[in-house]
C-alpha cells in the first residue's frame, strides 16, 4: 500500500483518485474550493466535475494541502497547467525530501513555455514523471478498456509507477521520454481545437482526416527541435491521444472549436464551461515555441489567430488550403 496525494479534483484527478483507491493505496483528493471539499466528504460524490459517480470512502478529502502532501510517497499532479505553480508554491513547504511526483496534467505554461514537469521539477528540484494517454475521465471510471504511458527517465521508477497505476481495465505502458510525452498530450488539444472548427464549419470527414496527420507532423516537427524523440509521436500520448480528442464529443478542446466554428464567440464558449480546455492556452504557447524554435506549424498558427487576435475560423481554413505547394516530407 502506498501513500498517495491526488492535487485536484477535476474530473480527471477525482478518476485517477478513486482508480488508486480502488487498487487499495491510501489515496487523498486535494480540492481547491473549500465549499466542493465539504460537500464531497458529506455525500461523497464530486456534483461539479463528476456528478454521477460515487467517490469511495477511503479516500481523504481535504481543502488544506498540507493535509494531504505531508503524509505522500507518491504526489500525482493534476491542476491545470496554469495554475500548477501557484498551487505546488503552497505544497512546497510540506513536501517530503523523497515523495515521487507525477504529472497528470496536460499543457504549457505562458510566458515561462514550461512543460508542466518542467514547473514541478523547476520548483521542487525532483525528478518527475508523466501519465498521458487517450483517456476520457468518464470512460476510466466507468472501468472502460484505456491504454496510457507513464513516461520516466528513470527506468526502475517506471517500472513501479506502472505497477501502481495498472489494472485490468486501465493498461499502461512505460516509456523514458518524458518531454515527448508530455508535448504530445499538450499539443494535440490545440489540433484538437482545429477539428472542431472543422467539424463545426461541416467540413466533412475528409478535412477532419487532414487536420488529425497534418497535425501530428506539426507536434512531431516541433518535439524532435526540442529534443523529443520521433516514435514517440506515433504512440499513445500523442497520436493515440490526438485521434481521441479530435473526434470525441466528450473531447472539451474539441467542443470549444465546434463552437468556434458555428460562429460562437470565444468567451462566451468559455463562461459556459465548468472545466478548463487547456487548449485555448496552450495555443499561444505552442505558437511561441513554433516561432522560438523555427518550426513551421501552419494549423496552430491559425488556431492561435482565431484565438488570440479573433481571425474568422472560416478565413483559417481558407489560408490553410492555400499555402505553396509542396512535399508531404
Amino acid at each position: 500500500m502506498n501513500n498517495i496525494a491526488v492535487i485536484g479534483a477535476g474530473a480527471w484527478g477525482t478518476t485517477l483518485a478513486t482508480l488508486l483507491a480502488w487498487k487499495g493505496h491510501s489515496t487523498s483528493l486535494w480540492v481547491y474550493e473549500k465549499k466542493l471539499a465539504d460537500e464531497i466528504n458529506k455525500t461523497r460524490v464530486n456534483t461539479v466535475y463528476l456528478p454521477e459517480f460515487t467517490i469511495p470512502d477511503s479516500i481523504k478529502i481535504s481543502h488544506r494541502i498540507e493535509d494531504v502532501v505531508q503524509v505522500a510517497d507518491y504526489i500525482l499532479n493534476v491542476v491545470p497547467a496554469q495554475h500548477t505553480r501557484t498551487v505546488f508554491k503552497n505544497a512546497l513547504p510540506y513536501l517530503k525530501k523523497d515523495t515521487a511526483i507525477i504529472s497528470a496534467s496536460k499543457g504549457i505554461e505562458r510566458n515561462t513555455l514550461l512543460t508542466v514537469s518542467g514547473i514541478l521539477k523547476e520548483l521542487s528540484g525532483h525528478e518527475v514523471s508523466v501519465l498521458s494517454g487517450p483517456s476520457f475521465a468518464q470512460e476510466v471510471i466507468k472501468r472502460l478498456p484505456t491504454a496510457v504511458t507513464i513516461a520516466a527517465s528513470n527506468h526502475e521508477t517506471g517500472r513501479i509507477l506502472q505497477g501502481i497505476f495498472n489494472t485490468d481495465y486501465f493498461r499502461v505502458y512505460t516509456h523514458d521520454d518524458v518531454l515527448g510525452v508530455e508535448l504530445g498530450g499538450a499539443l494535440k488539444n490545440v489540433i484538437a481545437i482545429a477539428s472542431g472548427i472543422s467539424d463545426g464549419l461541416g467540413l466533412g470527414f475528409n478535412a477532419r482526416a487532414a487536420l488529425i496527420t497534418r497535425g501530428l507532423a506539426e507536434i512531431t516537427r516541433l518535439g524532435a527541435a526540442m529534443g523529443a524523440k520521433e516514435k514517440t509521436f506515433r504512440g499513445l500520448s500523442a497520436l493515440g491521444d490526438l485521434v481521441l480528442t479530435c473526434t470525441g464529443p466528450l473531447s472539451r478542446n474539441y467542443s470549444v472549436g465546434f463552437k468556434l466554428g458555428q460562429g460562437k464567440k470565444l468567451n462566451e464558449i468559455l463562461a459556459g464551461m465548468t472545466m478548463v480546455a487547456e487548449g485555448v492556452t496552450t495555443a499561444e504557447a505552442a505558437y511561441e515555441l513554433s516561432r522560438k524554435y523555427n518550426v513551421e506549424m501552419p494549423i496552430v498558427e491559425q488556431i492561435y489567430k482565431v484565438i488570440n487576435e479573433g481571425k474568422n475560423p472560416a478565413s483559417a481554413v481558407k489560408e490553410l488550403m492555400t499555402r505553396s505547394l509542396k512535399p508531404e516530407f
